[in-house]
């Protein structure tokens, strides 16, 4: 084996270490994985037209910022957007640094290439009788789908608004455990395997039981608490749809998702006086800056009542 093709070899074998250590060590979920690998797979491909061959260590520790920018660039002409670019960056230097900590490479040009600049745009909360609404199941009555799959996806919605959920943790719950009386926790896995304690609400007590209680299906105490219409476990595309078809009954703006939900919990708790460590709690975020936004958000809707209700406002 020539001294190049044991290099692109080594490449390889540190590619898929620091995929192993990301699942291992760092416990990503299985669909960052898949990014992150991905991404690592489109910048190797891109090196190879770039370089005019399968890149090497030795060729990886000696790129500039020029060619990482030339990598964003080409991805750009491929109408990625600038989060996709940033996360892309941030695929890289994680590689990077993943490989000198090993010892088996050093690559400077992935700290000093600075990322495209995205503009913080805020959460879009509903308004609490929107939100409130969209957790009820006579909501959707008019429509020709079973009682229990309307039960279901209320269910579901209910804890998403109630519990600050975020769609993959509520589809995640097993039947165990699901809430049986006012007062019970959730222990919800986030991101990064992060374990939390939640309080269920009373009334997303009550949507679980009537959803349990109408649901056709058996629900064994180790499989998932949300079911599909064949049995199975039932996929986030199918709230994401309930959530479009409310949009029209309530008179909803397209920001209107499963995840604004979230947004909807977080911000309304802190309307009302939440502390926003206690928040930051309830929601798994790991840096307090990440729940910070929704101190902007309160304070964007004050001057906008300031604006609109103060005779001498604008003018």
């Amino acid at each position: 084996m020539t001294a190049r093709l044991k290099d692109v070899t080594d490449f390889d074998t540190l590619r898929r270490d620091w995929l192993a250590h990301l699942a291992n060590e760092r416990r990503l979920s299985p669909k960052t994985l898949e990014a992150y690998g991905r991404d690592l797979g489109q910048f190797s491909a891109f090196l190879e037209g770039h370089l005019g061959g399968p890149a090497s260590l030795a060729d990886i520790a000696a790129l500039k910022p020029f060619d990482l920018r030339a990598f964003l660039g080409q991805r750009r002409r491929e109408n990625v957007g600038n989060r996709t670019l940033m996360r892309q960056l941030a695929s890289l230097r994680s590689f990077a640094r993943f490989g000198e900590r090993t010892g088996k490479l050093k690559a400077a040009a992935f700290a000093a290439t600075r990322g495209p600049r995205i503009g913080k745009s805020l959460p879009r909360p509903l308004d609490a009788r929107a939100a409130k609404a969209v957790t009820q199941v006579d909501i959707r009555a008019g429509e020709e789908r079973e009682a229990w799959v309307l039960a279901r996806d209320a269910a579901v919605l209910a804890l998403l608004y109630g519990c600050g959920l975020r769609i993959s943790e509520a589809l995640s719950l097993t039947r165990a455990q699901a809430p049986t009386s006012a007062g019970d926790t959730l222990t919800v896995i986030g991101k990064g395997q992060k374990t939390r304690m939640v309080p269920v609400l009373p009334a997303v007590v009550t949507a679980i039981a009537e959803y349990i209680a109408l649901c056709p299906w058996r629900l064994p105490p180790d499989g998932p608490l949300f079911l599909g219409v064949k049995g199975g476990a039932l996929s986030p595309r199918i709230i994401q749809l309930a959530v479009e078809g409310l949009r029209g009954a309530l008179g909803l703006p397209s920001s209107a998702t499963p995840h604004s939900l979230r947004h909807s919990f977080a911000t309304h708790l802190l309307g009302r006086g939440g502390d926003l460590r206690a928040i930051q709690e309830l929601l798994g975020h790991a840096s307090l800056s990440t729940t910070q936004i929704y101190t902007r958000i309160d304070s964007t809707r004050l001057m906008a009542a300031y604006d609109a209700a103060h005779p001498r406002a604008g003018r």
